[in-house]
């Protein structure tokens, strides 16, 4: 193999495939990426065997093959160079790929290729095209909610499920819950609902950050997804396990429901936040006419900030997780926020 391009080129995909590759896998191959070259593509191709990215990669190439170099070492070295343009040149006989750019030279020995798992390919039939603005969009609202506790591997997925023209997405860490609809502008011609790795949409919406592909594409297979979007491909496993019937976890009515400006309380919450520390809670205190939030921390200090509120009734104090509730405002992009309680022991 062979291949010679722009270094700015080869970095800036190096930096996308670097990140999905293992970092604390028995198989050193997947702390690699795979770099392979044909006559009309040249790609990289890194997994950690739950994520999987392959990225195309514009190049010529002077001889085909498939070599795998380890990613993070690969990745310094290309961002070091001192010239514009580099070549690659696998050197079988030494087990290593020649790099060179300007006056230097790297020897990099090579990963064994052989245990580099395969990759899935795309398939047209049975795909769903959507907007990719849309899809990763609704992914991040609803990201920060799932679990990073790897013993309920179940809560570490967003369930994303589609038909005719809504997309939905749910996540939980069984503290919160968030729940993400949007309306689609074209009906879809069949439905899914899958669990996918957090992580994995995550990737994703860099990906989309990163192209100009406008369209997804959406294919789901027996135990994994895979996403196209300007030609780079993300595979995914699925989450394997029953997701929470969020359903049962929204109450049917409540006690009070109050529209605040989102600007307002969300600037308030997170300036009283600053003095919730150590675990302490962020107390919202409801009185006719007005809402008091405040925060203690001992040998912190406290703090405390009224706005008024349409509330009528008996007084109601109610205790949050302040980080919990500033990404829930947060999440609100403009407008009022609807606030629903029913009592200080009750979610809300």
């Amino acid at each position: 193999m062979k291949i010679s391009l722009e270094r700015d080129a080869l970095l800036s995909q190096l930096q996308a495939t670097a990140r999905v590759a293992s970092t604390r896998s028995a198989i050193q191959a997947l702390s690699g990426v795979q770099l392979a070259a044909s006559s009309d593509t040249c790609e990289l191709r890194a997994t950690d065997m739950d994520v999987g990215l392959r990225v195309p990669l514009e190049a010529e190439v002077v001889r085909e093959g498939v070599v795998v170099l380890p990613a993070r070492l690969l990745l310094d070295v290309v961002r070091s160079l001192p010239a514009p343009q580099v070549s690659l040149e696998l050197r079988s006989q030494e087990q290593d790929v020649e790099l060179v750019s300007g006056n230097a030279t790297f020897h990099i020995r090579t990963l064994r290729a052989e245990d580099f798992p395969p990759f899935p390919e795309p398939e047209s039939e049975g795909s769903i095209s959507l907007s990719a603005e849309t899809f990763v969009g609704t992914a991040l609202k609803v990201a920060g909610s799932a679990s990073r506790d790897e013993t309920r591997p179940v809560l570490t997925g967003i369930l994303a499920s589609a038909t005719g023209q809504e997309l939905r997405m749910v996540a939980t860490d069984s503290y919160r819950l968030s729940v993400k609809e949007t309306a689609l502008e074209q009906e879809l011609p069949s439905s899914f609902e899958v669990n996918v790795p957090a992580r994995a949409l995550q990737e994703l919406a860099r990906v989309v950050a990163h192209t100009d592909a406008e369209q997804l594409s959406i294919s789901v297979r027996q135990n994994q997804v895979l996403f196209v979007v300007g030609g780079v491909i993300l595979s995914s496993r699925l989450i394997d396990g029953q997701f929470p019937n969020y359903r049962q976890l929204l109450p049917e009515s409540f006690e009070h429901e109050l529209r605040i400006s989102a600007t307002e309380l969300t600037d308030v919450v997170r300036r009283i936040s600053l003095l919730a520390q150590k675990n302490a809670p962020l107390r919202l205190a409801f009185a006719p006419g007005e809402l008091t939030v405040s925060a203690q921390t001992p040998d912190v200090g406290e703090a405390r900030e009224s706005l008024p509120v349409a509330f009528q009734g008996e007084p109601l104090e109610i205790g949050f997780n302040p980080e919990f509730l500033r990404a829930g405002l947060e999440a609100v992009e403009e407008g009022d926020v609807l606030l629903k309680l029913i009592s200080p022991l009750r979610p809300g």
